[in-house]
């Protein structure tokens, strides 16, 4: 197939699920409006549907272009479903579906004990670059009432028809990202769907409705502090679902096409010095500083890793 061919194929392909995806937030829009804020704070306002919605159109509901001020609770423009697609439903890299039952545990990230809620707002922080909901509100009960009830599911589903929620295996390449490489595979893979300038495909001109495919980079996208602005972790994701409907992407492609989109500007957090009080804990992509090692910023950035895995691997011996 020529490569023109192939690019008409892939953007049919993003029509086709654009369109679906447009449909889908309507259909979702549609089913009711978003709860009166004064005279709905009781328990049936916690409802497994609700905390569905928060997560499916976060933008609708908590994104900064909501009327209500008071729920304006993220500052980049993404849902939820963003990254953990079908509303944390479809197994495999960053389903829901079992998150509820791994809390509380041990968080090297803050070097505490991390609550299911604690988590949600890491996501709240990072990922959608806004503000921490309080652990009784409306919205952090539902949200937990949601994942309790994925939790249920897939407890109740047999073994043989569960499918798995692991990633596929990916080894990670022993070399330095390159990001001219990368930037090819967005250009021939991603970039159909997500823009040549990575800011992705709006739902319509109202930002308050989101985006369809969403923006990669720029100030409508997650922030530094985020799990997916680590190399592998994105790497990872991109190999297990990207391009959307056909994740066909071997691992130096993923590796490159996730270093290039990490490469890009996005808005900034502050205090990431915080992070990770015991530096050797400190995952080895973290993109951003103090370390334990004597490894430069470009090479816990982009690679190669495996050399600073094989230090801190000696180090814990």
């Amino acid at each position: 197939m020529s490569k023109a061919a192939e690019s008409r194929t892939i953007w049919l392909a993003c029509a086709g699920i654009g369109v679906i995806a447009i449909l889908a937030t309507l259909a979702w829009g549609r089913r009711g409006a978003i709860p009166d804020r004064e005279p709905a704070r009781d328990s049936a306002v916690v409802t497994e549907e609700y905390g569905k919605r928060l997560i499916a159109q976060t933008t609708e509901i908590l994104g900064p272009d909501v009327a209500d001020p008071r729920m304006r609770c993220t500052n980049s423009r993404l849902a939820c479903a963003s990254c953990h697609t079908g509303a944390g439903m479809e197994p495999g890299n960053l389903s829901l579906a079992t998150a509820i039952t791994r809390y509380p545990r041990l968080s090297p990230r803050s070097n505490g004990n991390e609550t299911i809620e604690d988590r949600i707002n890491g996501c709240m922080t990072r990922s959608m670059n806004g503000r921490a909901l309080a652990d009784d509100s409306l919205e952090m009960r539902a949200m937990v009432a949601y994942l309790g009830f994925l939790a249920r599911q897939d407890a109740a589903t047999a073994a043989s028809l569960r499918k798995a929620h692991e990633p596929p295996a990916f080894k990670t390449p022993d070399r330095a990202a390159n990001l001219e490489a990368g930037e090819h595979v967005f250009a021939r893979r991603c970039a159909a769907c997500h823009g040549r300038d990575g800011q992705g495909l709006p739902a319509s001109p109202d930002l308050v409705q989101g985006y369809v495919f969403p923006p990669l980079w720029g100030p409508n996208s997650f922030n530094d502090g985020a799990g997916l602005h680590r190399v592998l972790t994105a790497a990872r994701f991109v190999k297990a679902k990207m391009p959307l409907g056909k994740p066909d992407l071997n691992d130096d492609e993923a590796f490159d096409v996730a270093a290039f989109l990490n490469s890009k500007p996005r808005p900034e957090m502050a205090d990431l010095d915080r992070d990770y009080p015991d530096r050797t804990k400190k995952p080895v992509d973290t993109s951003y500083p103090p370390y334990a090692d004597s490894f430069s910023l470009e090479q816990h950035r982009f690679g190669p890793f495996p050399p600073i895995e094989a230090w801190y691997k000696k180090l814990r011996k």
